[in-house]
This record gives C-alpha cells, sequence and structure tokens, in this order.
C-alpha cells in the first residue's frame, strides 16, 4: 500500500500542502513581529508627546501648576501610559492615582474604562525633563498592557489554528482523492498489462480526456488491436501454411498409396501427376526459403548506383512472353538520368513480384503502367493496372504471409516486397478499387541526381 503509486501522488500533494500552511504560519510570525514593532513605535511617540506637552506646561506656569499637570497625565493615561511626575528634587508632583482623584465621579470612571488601569503592568522608566537645558523633574512612566492590540493578535492565532486544522485536513482530503483519481487509469494499464501477459487480448481500457494519460490510454489500446489483428494472423499463418502443405502431401501420398496397393497403374501420366504435386510442394518451399531471405535480406544489403529504366525495361522484358500471350499493353515513364542506390537483386525482387501481381490481376488485353520518377529525394516506382482490383475487406491483409489475392501462388509475394523496402528504408502504398484495378506505389531512399 506505502509502496504504491498512488501514495507517493499523496506524498507530494500533502508536502506541497504543507509548504504552502508553513508558509502562510511563518508570514503570520512575520507580520506579527512587524506589527509589535510598529506598536513599540507608537508608544515611543507618545512618550515624546507626553514630554512635549509636560514641558510646555511648565514653560506656561514658570513652574508646576498642578491642575494642567493632572490634565496631562490623565491624557497620558488616554494614551496607554500610566505616568508620574517628579521635581528636580524627586518629590512627587502628580501621578495617575493623584489626578483621577481630582475628576467627578462620572469622569473618573470613563477615564477608568478609556485608560484600561486595571492593565497596568511593568515597572516604571525614567525621563528626565528639560526646558532651556536645565532639568526641570522626572517623568516617570510604564506601558499599558495593550488589550486591543493583543485580542487582535489572539484572534490572529486562533484564526490560524482553525485554518491549520481545517485546510490541513481538506489539503490531506484531497490529496487522498486526487492521487488515487490520477493513479487509477495507470493502475488500469497495469492490470490490463498483465492480462495481455496471461495471452489475453480482447481487454481494452478507457479513455477518458484529452491528457497524457487518455494519450497513453488511447496508445496502449491501439497497440492491444495491433496484437490481437497480429496473433489472429499468426493463427491463420500456421493454419494456411498448414494448409497449403497438407494438400500436396495428401495428394502424394494418396496417389502413391494407390499406385503400392495396385489401383492406380503405374504410368506416365499417374507420375506426372505426382510429379506436378511434388513441383507444387517444392514451390511453397521454395516461396516461404525466400521469405526468410528477403527477412535476413536486411542485415545482409549490397547497394550499389543503379540505372533505373534499363533496369526496369530488362525485367519488362523477361516476363514479355507472358504479356504477350495474355494480350497485355505495358507502358513504361522513366528518364534516362534516373539512378537509384540500392541493391539490384532485391530491388529486382521487388518489381518483379509487383509485375506480376499486375499480371495476373488484369484480364486479357487489359493494360498495365510503370512510372518511375524523383520526388522529395526519394525515388518512387508506381505499379498501375486496370484489373480485377481489391476488395476493401481485404486491403489490411494483402501484405500479411499466405493471404492470396487470387487462386494461384502462395501469398507471399507482397510480403517479400514490404519486408525488401522495410530493409532499405522504404514504404509502400496501396490504392484500389474493385473491378478498375489497383496502384502500387514503392517509395525508396537514397536516390542520386547524376
Amino acid at each position: 500500500m506505502f509502496k504504491g503509486l498512488w501514495f507517493r501522488f499523496f506524498l507530494i500533494f500533502a508536502l506541497l500542502s504543507s509548504v504552502s500552511l508553513l508558509s502562510a504560519f511563518i508570514l503570520r510570525v512575520l507580520m506579527i513581529g512587524d506589527f509589535r514593532e510598529y506598536l513599540e513605535g507608537e508608544l515611543e511617540d507618545r512618550v515624546y508627546w507626553v514630554m512635549a506637552d509636560i514641558e510646555g506646561s511648565y514653560e506656561r506656569h514658570s513652574g508646576w501648576d498642578e491642575g494642567e499637570v493632572a490634565q496631562n497625565v490623565i491624557r497620558a493615561l488616554l494614551l496607554g501610559l500610566d505616568i508620574r511626575i517628579l521635581d528636580r528634587d524627586s518629590k512627587l508632583i502628580m501621578d495617575s492615582e493623584k489626578a483621577m482623584n481630582r475628576l467627578t465621579p462620572l469622569m473618573k470612571r470613563r477615564v477608568a474604562a478609556l485608560a484600561r488601569i486595571e492593565d497596568r503592568g511593568g515597572e516604571y522608566l525614567s525621563y528626565p525633563l528639560f526646558l532651556a537645558g536645565q532639568e526641570i523633574g522626572i517623568l516617570e512612566l510604564r506601558f499599558m498592557k495593550p488589550l486591543r492590540e493583543e485580542i487582535f493578535i489572539k484572534r490572529t492565532d486562533s484564526f490560524l489554528i482553525i485554518s491549520l486544522i481545517f485546510f490541513g485536513g481538506l489539503s490531506i482530503f484531497l490529496s487522498i482523492v486526487f492521487s488515487k483519481r490520477l493513479t487509477a487509469p495507470i493502475k488500469r494499464l497495469s492490470s490490463a498489462t498483465q492480462e495481455i501477459k496471461r495471452g489475453n487480448f480482447d481487454i481494452t481500457v478507457p479513455v477518458s480526456g484529452n491528457d497524457e494519460i487518455a494519450s497513453l490510454a488511447e496508445a496502449f489500446n491501439s497497440m492491444v488491436r495491433s496484437l490481437r489483428l497480429q496473433e489472429d494472423l499468426r493463427k491463420k499463418l500456421i493454419s494456411n501454411a498448414a494448409h497449403e502443405l497438407r494438400t500436396p502431401i495428401s495428394a502424394m501420398r494418396a496417389e502413391l498409396e494407390g499406385m503400392i496397393d495396385g489401383l492406380i497403374p503405374v504410368n506416365q501420366n499417374e507420375l506426372r501427376s505426382v510429379y506436378e504435386e511434388v513441383r507444387r510442394l517444392s514451390g511453397l518451399v521454395e516461396a516461404i526459403e525466400e521469405f526468410t531471405r528477403a527477412q535476413a535480406g536486411a542485415l545482409n544489403l549490397k547497394k550499389e548506383i543503379i540505372h533505373l529504366k534499363p533496369f526496369l525495361e530488362n525485367i519488362i522484358d523477361i516476363h514479355r512472353r507472358k504479356i504477350m500471350e495474355r494480350d497485355i499493353s505495358i507502358e513504361l515513364s522513366c528518364s534516362e538520368q534516373l539512378d537509384l542506390y540500392a541493391d539490384p537483386e532485391k530491388l529486382s525482387q521487388i518489381v518483379i513480384n509487383l509485375l506480376s501481381n499486375a499480371i495476373k490481376a488484369v484480364v486479357e488485353k487489359g493494360s498495365i503502367w510503370i512510372k518511375a520518377e524523383r520526388s522529395d529525394g526519394e525515388v518512387v516506382i508506381e505499379f498501375k493496372d486496370n484489373g480485377r482490383g481489391i476488395r476493401e475487406e481485404d486491403m489490411p491483409f494483402i501484405f500479411e504471409r499466405f493471404y492470396r489475392r487470387f487462386e494461384e501462388g502462395t501469398g507471399l509475394g507482397l510480403s517479400i516486397v514490404r519486408e525488401l523496402l522495410e530493409a532499405h528504408g522504404g514504404r509502400i502504398e496501396v490504392k484500389s478499387e474493385i473491378g478498375k484495378g489497383a496502384v502500387f506505389r514503392i517509395y525508396l531512399p537514397q536516390g542520386i541526381q547524376r
């Protein structure tokens, strides 16, 4: 559980949330510190205001006037300062208690409520009073506890604690929810992978959204479809190979058994029939060997510069007899200057297979067009015919092994073409419409311009 991917996501989310909450706590500490410094500066200013008032009162009256001094003390109380004033001989002139006693009972209650006299605390601090450079007395004071400010700080502390508990819990809850939600598609992919490992190719994973995980799920489903198709083709390949091999072997066995039992006469016609089955079996084995060599040929290409027009003309001449027998017209379009860097033996096999397929596809008096040209750094060779065409449902399978378009043949020709093209770094495209012919277009790189 604690080693799962969702737990790692949860730790990441929880860590980020903790950092955010810690940042808020640090910010609060810094703000409260600045706030206290501001209050201290404000209190210092109030001290100097009171000192200025007391020194001004002494100057106006050329001495200590108890009535005005009492007013100064009351004003100091209202500013949050508990003061007492001493003369040069340290004799008490006025303090907060004496000043309060000079007030009427109603004013005394009001001032006591406003000045928070019950919140006095701490020791007195001494400040000398001067007038014209001469010391006239001493001001002793202590600061009242800043009740409102303390209430503000306590409330911020309470709010911070509530925020930490609420948002911390919320962040943990959301971390669990989102971590599980993020990892759920990955867990589904992992489970589906295990199913594929066990050979179940019928599984798919749901795709939701358009993010990277959705793209991964789509790619996975596409891969599963390809694997399913390949598995079906593999089974079909084995079945087809067994069928193709079984047919001539069964026919030969039946004829030979008949000859041995004396049911079939041993003569030239019967031997020729057995020979035809042997030749068919031999052709099938040779086709399989040819396909194997085509696959191995990717590792051993012997490339050279090929003058393409005479090369294609020579292959057409080899098939001239078949072309004439079926009264097929063939047209070649290729520049004299078009060269190609490829393995001539492998390229010859590609062209022969495609031309043979075109000849098989066209009916009598049909037409075949071969066109070679250079396009975007590639050499493109096109084989076009107006023959039978390819059914749409057959198109995905025409390059698969033992898949036959025609009764004759082994079904390996186009598979060999694709293998050899891929060995050259090329590709093949097919377009066809049933009854109207087909176009096979091959693309080969490394064309060289003379």
